[in-house]
């Protein structure tokens, strides 16, 4: 019987390509809603293929031109954040693959967990911004949370040996800019930003990992995947993306997780966990390879990586806030509105006056996202 698999964000670069493996196993795997922004084409398209019993365009504008688009199929579409808890608390589906960016998915999550799904998950901040809250939920729901990262597949594949880990190794490929000065950087376009040097993936992830921030968020996500203190994670910066992250045991052996920057191995991996079945995908030759280089990242030049790890010390709302106004930020860069190197002082505005809540429920969480957010661009107005 095939797996039924809900995607969220199935119109993202990890929505396509995690549908570029479903397709490729079509007797074993079955998409029983997708769920996109905006995007009614490519969702139309999708939905032709796929053939979901639940289509939903969260921006309600568009709900009558998908309608008219997939009249001819047995679909239901919905809209808004109705339509986005009808898809994740549907009957039989058994995964849902979290994609969406941002925390809008947040509630979703929770509500999917309620209902018996296990969590494929792909969205940063959802752990970043509620990390304990998510994971309390999961163990006393029994619900399974599998990343999607690549770092972290890497440390999950990595965590099956005998041993104590001491401490789990992030690798950060060091983006577009990882040898500029900081006064080179507060010049470089939004072109230039978007412009990886390894991965392809979607703008505000981008500019993320050209500033470190993402590296930081995926620190605060490890805490709460692999139940870690702040002490136990290090970061590291290894340009060639190939060694996706590592994982230290009590008597010094390094555990590493190797492979092509290819997103579809760990998307494959997280839908067919605990097995591991084929992929076409190329395979690494380590003497074409001849060398992978190792550095430590430079805090002083790339500012959002410290920001985010002592927001993630603090906890509670801190790490709401430093998401919110990091979106705002990044924002308002791709707009030409700021420098790059400007990101980090929106950052630290917001998180410096911010008054914290230490173990906050749903509604504070979300309350702090909403403060940051009008923080942030109050702070980016001013200037």
């Amino acid at each position: 019987m095939a797996k039924e698999i809900v995607v969220l964000g199935s119109t993202g670069s990890i929505g396509r390509q995690t549908l570029d493996v479903i397709a490729s196993y079509p007797e074993h795997f079955k998409v029983a809603a997708l769920v996109a922004f905006r995007n009614v084409e490519l969702l139309a398209e999708q939905v032709y293929q796929f053939r979901p019993r639940f289509a939903v365009v969260l921006d309600s504008t568009r709900a009558e031109e998908l309608i008219a688009k997939v009249k001819d199929l047995d679909v239901e579409v919905f809209t808004g954040e109705e339509g986005l808890e009808k898809a994740v608390t549907m009957e039989g589906p058994e995964l849902v693959l979290a994609a969406m960016v941002g925390i809008r998915s947040l509630s979703a999550i929770l509500l999917a967990m309620e209902t018996g799904k296990d969590i494929a998950l792909a969205n940063k901040e959802v752990l970043v911004t509620a990390g304990d809250l998510v994971m309390e939920r999961a163990r006393a729901l029994g619900s399974n949370i599998i990343p999607v990262d690549s770092e972290h597949s890497a440390i999950f594949q990595c965590l099956n040996q005998e041993g104590r880990v001491e401490k789990v190794i992030l690798t950060a490929s060091g983006g577009p800019f990882r040898q500029m000065t900081l006064n080179e950087m507060a010049n470089v376009t939004p072109e230039q930003a978007l412009n990886h040097p390894t991965w392809i993936m979607g703008p505000k992830i981008t500019i993320d990992s050209a500033t470190l921030m993402n590296k930081g968020f995926e620190v605060i996500e490890a805490k709460h995947l692999f139940n870690l203190d702040y002490s136990q994670i290090e970061v590291i910066v290894h340009p060639q993306s190939i060694v996706h992250s590592l994982v230290q045991y009590n008597d010094g052996a390094l555990f590493a997780h190797l492979g092509p920057a290819d997103m579809r191995l760990p998307i494959q991996y997280a839908l067919t966990w605990p097995e591991r079945w084929d992929l076409n995908s190329k395979v690494l030759d380590l003497a074409t390879l001849g060398h992978l280089d190792f550095e430590t990242p430079d805090f002083d030049r790339f500012p959002c990586l410290k920001l985010a790890i002592e927001a993630g010390r603090t906890g509670g709302t801190y790490p709401a806030v430093l998401n919110a106004a990091d979106e705002i930020a990044v924002e308002s860069f791709l707009n030409g509105e700021i420098p790059l190197t400007e990101i980090s002082n929106v950052v630290k505005n917001a998180l410096d006056k911010h008054i914290q809540v230490k173990e906050p429920d749903l509604n504070q969480i979300l309350e702090a996202d909403a403060w940051a957010r009008k923080e942030a661009l109050a702070f980016i107005k001013a200037k």
